[in-house]
């Protein structure tokens, strides 16, 4: 061969793309922090960036949330199988099985009809925590909520009615062999599991359950595991490290933050995240965690957006406390919400103008021109606030009142309803971490269960 040949060939190979066995590998993660900001819709986000930079006298838009720094988004379609505005459960389950069902049913499929228990046990889907446990991982739940409903409860369970959460909510004529979500947690393998729900665990004497009046399935799930159960913030933090730990704060859903008091024996979701991160983290395979903030949609659901921002503020701290402990290189970090909520802003509402209170449009804005300084008069002659709802509680019946501002208000609405329902816009996926990337476009909720599983290497 003559050296000009050789030289040619040599360029020749130089010029040419690398063989897919040659391309590095993709970064791994050893860690998976999934943050569900329950009913935590795009417009919640936004007044919440607002809230939480008013809070510290600032104008507020131009703020960002610490998920929003996230280099990786995506849009999230929610809608469930047989629902076009989704609920908790069947959202919840998409992520954790990665099969879009039903609305209101748990861990089993859309062939499954809702509160049927033979149905529900043809038709099982696989769960997440449950892998998490069998290749080795530590996993974690953490949430506001009871620890049995319909998001924290994706994780570990399957069930045909989210409501199922203890033994007297199952109807005598579906007691076919159906667990109800408290006994399924108890029988369940986890490394830390905190929340509210104390009375889904107990019999009569100490709580819901209709079996033993006696029933403590806490105990009983302590003394098979050799975990510890703690009822308040200080039991918490001083439970052994070495010890799987149960903790239930509260008879039902942890108190909203709006209303928490300086010596509550609560502690709150930074709290909670905290103690997580710190003992899931030792095990040397890695952990899957969930950290649900799950009074958002609550707070929502009674039209008092002031206690949706504050749970949303709360719930912005607990990430940055995740981003701030967690190695980066190693740990992927995923926030999102389940559904969205018919939450508006809306009126023309001046820079910086307080977003708990009424519309006060810039200087020069509207039809009598407006000083900076006088709120704007809807139609009937009187303001209204920047925040509220299409539906709800407080929807206007005859004339309409002035309305309530401050953190505590009823935001008005448009249609009466019970309670403020879902919406079904898409909501956000924002990710950080090893795997991130896959977070763009515009996706379908279940695809996070597969983010998931190909950033921990279990799928190509």
């Amino acid at each position: 061969m003559t050296r000009t040949l050789f030289a040619a060939l040599l360029l020749t190979s130089a010029a040419m793309p690398a063989l897919a066995e040659d391309a590095p590998a993709e970064p791994k993660a050893k860690n998976v922090i999934l943050f569900i900001g329950d009913g935590m819709g795009i417009s919640t986000i936004t007044a919440a960036r607002i809230y939480e930079a008013q809070k510290r006298g600032e104008t507020g838009e131009e703020n960002q949330l610490s998920f929003e720094k996230f280099p990786n988004v995506a849009l999230v379609k929610t809608y469930n199988t047989n629902a076009q505005v989704p609920d908790s459960a069947g959202t919840a389950t998409a992520m954790h099985s990665g099969v879009k069902t039903r609305i209101g049913v748990l861990g089993i499929g859309p062939d499954a009809e809702k509160g049927v228990c033979k149905g529900a046990l043809a038709n099982p889907l696989p769960l997440l925590g449950e892998e998490v446990k069998q290749r080795g991982l530590a996993l974690g739940i953490v949430t506001t909520t009871r620890i049995t409903h319909a998001t924290p409860a994706s994780v570990y369970s399957r069930s045909a009615d989210r409501d199922w959460e203890a033994d007297t909510n199952i109807p005598a004529d579906q007691q076919h062999g159906c667990k109800d979500i408290a006994l399924q947690l108890a029988e369940s393998r986890f490394d830390l599991a905190l929340g509210g729900g104390t009375a889904m665990f107990y019999g009569k004497n100490g709580g819901g359950r209709r079996a033993d009046a006696a029933a403590d399935l806490p105990a009983a799930w302590a003394a098979k595991n050799g975990g510890v159960v703690v009822k308040d913030a200080a039991a918490l933090w001083a439970a052994p490290m070495d010890k799987p730990v149960l903790g239930l704060f509260n008879p039902s859903h942890m108190n909203f933050m709006a209303e928490r008091k300086s010596d509550s024996a609560e502690p709150t979701l930074t709290d909670m995240t905290a103690v997580a991160i710190a003992r899931l983290k030792a095990d040397p395979d890695g952990f899957y965690l969930m950290v649900e903030g799950g009074r958002i949609d609550h707070a929502h659901h009674a039209g008092q957006a002031g206690f949706a921002l504050e749970e949303a503020a709360e719930f912005a701290r607990a990430v940055q406390y995740a981003v701030d402990n967690t190695d980066p290189a190693e740990t992927l970090i995923l926030v999102t919400a389940d559904h969205s909520h018919v939450f508006t802003i809306a009126g023309y509402p001046q820079r910086g103008n307080d977003i708990l209170g009424l519309v006060v449009p810039p200087a020069g804005r509207g039809e009598d021109g407006g000083d900076g300084s006088t709120p704007a008069l809807a139609a009937d002659g009187k303001p209204y606030t920047t925040l509220g709802y299409a539906n709800g509680p407080g929807a206007v019946s005859g004339e309409r009142p002035l309305p309530q501002t401050g953190i505590a208000a009823r935001q008005q609405s448009l249609v009466p309803t019970g309670a403020e329902t879902h919406g079904g816009e898409d909501v956000a996926l924002f990710a950080t971490g090893p795997g991130a990337d896959r977070a763009r476009g515009v996706i379908e909720q279940n695809l996070i269960y597969n983010i998931i599983r190909k950033a921990l290497g279990w799928e190509e």
